[in-house]
C-alpha cells in the first residue's frame, strides 16, 4: 500500500489500537534501530505500555501521546539519542527546539494522526498531521509560540514518563525532573510530584482479595479461570512483566521455559528476553511449582514440562479472529488480552473488598494494573517474606542492589524495635 509520508511520523495510534502496533511505524522504528538508536524498539514498547495504562482518561491519553511523539521525534531524528542517554542539558536543547520548531512541522488545524484505508481497514499515518499546532487570528497564521503553562505540562509529562522507565528498571535517571529543579519554575517548588501509581504495590489486605477472588473463580469456572489463577500466581511469584509472558512478534512464551537444573534438581523460569535487554533465570517456589502442576493437569499435560516442550504457557480460549494468529486456537495470549484479563480480575476483587466495607482499599485497587503486581511480589518478598535483597535482585533482574533497596520499607516502630536491645559494644 502506498501513502504519502508525513515529515514526522505519528508514533502511537489511539488507545484502541496502541497495543496492536502499526506496520508502517514498525518499519520506521526498525530503520531507526538499525541506523541510529539501537533501543528505539524497546523505547516504543515501553511507551505503548505506559500509554495504554492512561486509556481510562481520554484527555490524559491524548496529551501524553502528543508529548511522547514530539519528544521521540527530537530524540530519534534530531539529537540521535536514546531517551535514556538524555541529560539535563539535552532537555534544555529539546525545550529550545519546541519553542522554535521548524516551520514545516507546524500545522494550523487539528487532524487525526492515523487514517483508515476503507477497503482493507489498514491504519496508516496521516500525511497532513504535524507535531506542533500553531494559532490563527482573523484567518492569519501567527508565529508559533509555547506558553509557560504548556512548557510546564510538557516537562511534567516527560518527568512522569521517566518515572515509569525508572519503575521498569530501564533507567535510573529523570533528566526532565533534574531540568525542572534547576529551572525558573523551581523557585516555589523543589520537584515535580509524580502522581502516577506505577510504583505502588497491593497491600496484604488488597492482595488477599485478589488471590481469594481468582481462586474462587478457578474453582467455580475452571474452563475460564484456571488460566487466570496461574497467571496471577506467576506474575506475583516471579515478578514478571506482562511482556515477558505475552505472545508478540519475535516471542512466544513456551512451557519449556520452566526448567530443571540438572545439577541440583531445582526448578526455575527462564526469561530469554526482557525490556532491559537481558535474559534471566528466576527461582521458583514449591508453591508455584505445585500451581504449575495443577494448571498443566487441567490442560491435559504431564505434571512438569520437558526441555523441548513447545506448548504455549497461556493459550486463548477461542481462536483468534484476526492478526498473525488468525484461526489458531493454541496461540499465546497477547499483551492486550492479558492486560484486560488482569484488569477485570482486579476490579472483581475490588468489588469484593467494597462489599466487605473496605471502600478506600477498593478505590485504590481499581487504580492498580498488571504492572503493579510485579512491584507487589518484590515488595512482599522483601518486607514480609524477608528474602535477602541479593536474591530478589537476581530474580527481578535489577542491575543494581540500590534499585532493589527502594522496595525496602520499614516503619518507625520497626526501627525502634530493632534498635531497642542494641549493645554499646560487642566485647562482653
Amino acid at each position: 500500500m502506498y501513502f504519502e509520508k508525513p515529515p514526522v511520523y505519528p508514533l502511537f495510534d489511539s488507545a484502541d489500537f496502541i497495543l496492536s502496533g502499526n506496520s508502517f511505524i514498525n518499519q520506521h522504528i526498525t530503520a531507526v534501530s538499525l541506523k541510529d538508536v539501537p533501543d528505539a524498539g524497546l523505547i516504543i514498547e515501553h511507551c505503548s505500555d505506559w500509554l495504554y495504562e492512561q486509556k481510562q482518561s481520554e484527555n490524559n491519553y491524548k496529551a501524553y501521546r502528543s508529548e511522547l511523539t514530539t519528544y521521540l521525534h527530537w530524540c530519534f531524528d534530531v539529537a540521535v539519542l536514546s531517551p535514556i542517554q538524555v541529560t539535563r542539558k539535552d532537555i534544555a536543547r529539546y525545550i529550545n527546539y519546541c519553542e522554535n520548531p521548524p516551520k514545516e512541522l507546524v500545522g494550523y488545524f487539528n487532524v487525526a494522526q492515523f487514517k483508515t484505508e476503507k477497503t482493507t481497514g489498514i491504519r496508516y499515518p496521516n500525511s497532513a498531521w504535524r507535531p506542533f499546532v500553531g494559532k490563527k487570528q482573523l484567518g492569519k497564521q501567527l508565529p508559533y509560540s509555547l506558553s509557560e503553562n504548556a512548557l510546564k505540562t510538557k516537562i511534567a509529562i516527560l518527568s512522569s514518563f521517566y518515572g515509569y522507565l525508572i519503575s521498569e528498571e530501564y533507567t535510573e535517571r529523570n533528566p526532565a525532573q533534574l531540568w525542572f529543579k534547576h529551572s525558573r519554575f523551581a523557585i516555589n517548588r523543589k520537584y515535580i510530584k509524580n502522581e502516577d501509581d506505577n510504583n505502588h504495590a497491593f497491600t496484604k489486605l488488597q492482595w488477599s482479595y485478589v488471590v481469594s477472588t481468582v481462586s474462587e473463580l478457578a474453582e467455580k469456572e475452571p474452563s475460564k479461570h484456571q488460566r487466570s489463577l496461574f497467571l496471577i500466581n506467576i506474575l506475583y511469584s516471579c515478578y514478571l512483566r506482562i511482556s515477558e509472558i505475552s505472545g508478540r512478534a519475535g516471542y512466544s512464551p513456551m512451557m519449556s521455559q520452566f526448567r530443571k537444573d540438572v545439577h541440583n534438581g531445582i526448578w526455575y523460569f527462564y526469561v530469554p528476553y526482557s525490556k532491559n535487554g537481558k535474559a534471566r533465570s528466576i527461582a521458583i517456589s514449591t508453591t508455584l511449582l505445585d500451581g504449575l502442576k495443577q494448571y498443566r493437569r487441567y490442560l491435559g499435560l504431564s505434571d512438569l514440562p520437558s526441555i523441548n516442550e513447545q506448548h504455549p504457557i497461556f493459550i486463548r480460549h477461542k481462536a483468534a479472529a484476526h492478526g498473525r494468529d488468525s484461526g489458531v486456537l493454541n496461540a499465546n495470549l497477547g499483551i492486550r488480552q492479558i492486560r484486560e484479563e488482569i484488569d477485570s480480575l482486579i476490579n472483581l476483587a475490588a468489588d469484593k473488598a467494597l462489599e466487605d466495607g473496605f471502600e478506600q482499599d477498593s478505590d485504590l485497587m481499581r487504580k492498580l494494573t498488571a504492572h503493579n503486581i510485579r512491584h507487589t511480589g518484590i515488595t512482599h518478598d522483601i518486607n514480609i517474606n524477608q528474602r535477602p535483597l541479593s536474591h530478589v535482585q537476581a530474580d527481578a533482574g535489577h542491575e543494581s542492589i540500590d534499585t532493589t533497596s527502594q522496595y525496602l520499607h520499614t516503619t518507625q516502630t520497626e526501627r525502634h524495635q530493632s534498635a531497642a536491645n542494641k549493645p554499646l559494644d560487642h566485647l562482653a
